[in-house]
C-alpha cells in the first residue's frame, strides 16, 4: 500500500448475506451471523490502512420490512454483537482510537438495541482520530428528509429562510462527501444509499457476497481507486 492515495471516506455497502446462506443451505438469517463476524474484521482492516472515515450500510429502512423471524433474528445478533464489544476490556474501537456513530431512524429500533447503540457511542466519543458510521434503519431519503425538517424549525424559530448546498450539508447526519463506494453481491446501484455524499464517489461493485469479502479484496478496491481520475464533474 505504499505510495497509495487512501480515500478519506470510504463507503460500504454490505449485500449478500440471505443469498450467502441460501447458496450454502442454510436458514435466510444464518448469512447474517457470518457477516457480522466479518464486519468486524472490516473495521479493523479499515483502521489498520488507516482510512479515517468509513460509513457502512448494515440495516435499511426497506430491511425492516422483511420477514419478521429474519428481522427478529439480525435485531437480535446486532445488540448481541454490541455488547459482547461493550465488555471487551480493550476493543479494536479502544486500540485503533475509533469514535463509532450509529444513524439511522432509531424509532424503528428496540429500545434495548438503542441504548447499546449509545453506549457504544459515549463510550468511544473521546476519540477522534477514525470517525466510523454505522448505518441502521438507516436511508438516503430519511437522511435528507431529516435534514429539510432540521432546517425547516430553525427557519420558523429565527425568522430566516436560507437553504443552500452549504446548510444542507450541515444538517446532514454525515457531512463529508463520500470518495470509494464499495459494494458486495453484484448489484450495481446505491440502494438509497448516502445519495448527497455519494454524488461524486468513485463506485465499485463486487460479484462476491458480503460473507466471502476479504482483506484483500478491500486492498484490490483501493488499488482501482487509485487508478481512476476523478474529475467531479469537469
Amino acid at each position: 500500500m505504499r505510495g497509495m492515495i487512501i480515500p478519506n471516506h470510504l463507503g460500504i455497502i454490505l449485500d449478500g448475506n440471505r443469498r450467502w446462506a441460501i447458496k450454502h443451505k442454510l436458514r435466510p438469517w444464518r448469512g447474517h451471523h457470518y457477516g457480522a463476524e466479518l464486519f468486524e474484521k472490516f473495521l479493523e482492516w479499515c483502521a489498520q490502512l488507516k482510512i479515517p472515515r468509513v460509513s457502512a450500510y448494515v440495516l435499511s429502512t426497506e430491511n425492516l420490512d422483511r420477514p419478521k423471524m429474519e428481522v427478529d433474528e439480525l435485531l437480535k445478533l446486532f445488540r448481541k454483537e454490541l455488547e459482547r464489544l461493550e465488555n471487551e476490556k480493550m476493543s479494536f474501537l479502544d486500540k485503533y482510537e475509533i469514535r463509532i456513530n450509529f444513524l439511522g431512524d432509531k424509532k424503528r429500533l428496540p429500545k434495548g438495541l438503542v441504548k447499546a447503540m449509545n453506549r457504544i457511542m459515549k463510550k468511544t466519543e473521546k476519540y477522534n482520530k477514525r470517525v466510523f458510521n454505522i448505518m441502521v434503519a438507516y436511508g438516503g431519503k430519511f437522511e435528507l428528509t431529516h435534514a429539510v425538517k432540521k432546517i425547516a424549525r430553525k427557519a420558523l424559530k429565527t425568522g430566516i429562510v436560507t437553504v443552500t448546498e452549504k446548510t444542507i450539508k450541515e444538517n446532514l447526519f454525515v457531512s463529508d462527501d463520500l470518495d470509494l463506494i464499495i459494494r458486495t453481491g453484484g448489484a450495481k446501484r446505491l440502494s438509497n444509499f448516502m445519495p448527497w455524499q455519494a454524488s461524486y464517489a468513485e463506485l465499485i461493485v463486487l460479484r462476491k457476497c458480503w460473507p466471502d469479502f476479504k482483506k484483500r479484496d478491500l486492498i484490490r478496491c483501493i488499488e482501482e481507486y487509485n487508478r481512476r481520475q476523478r474529475r467531479f464533474g469537469h
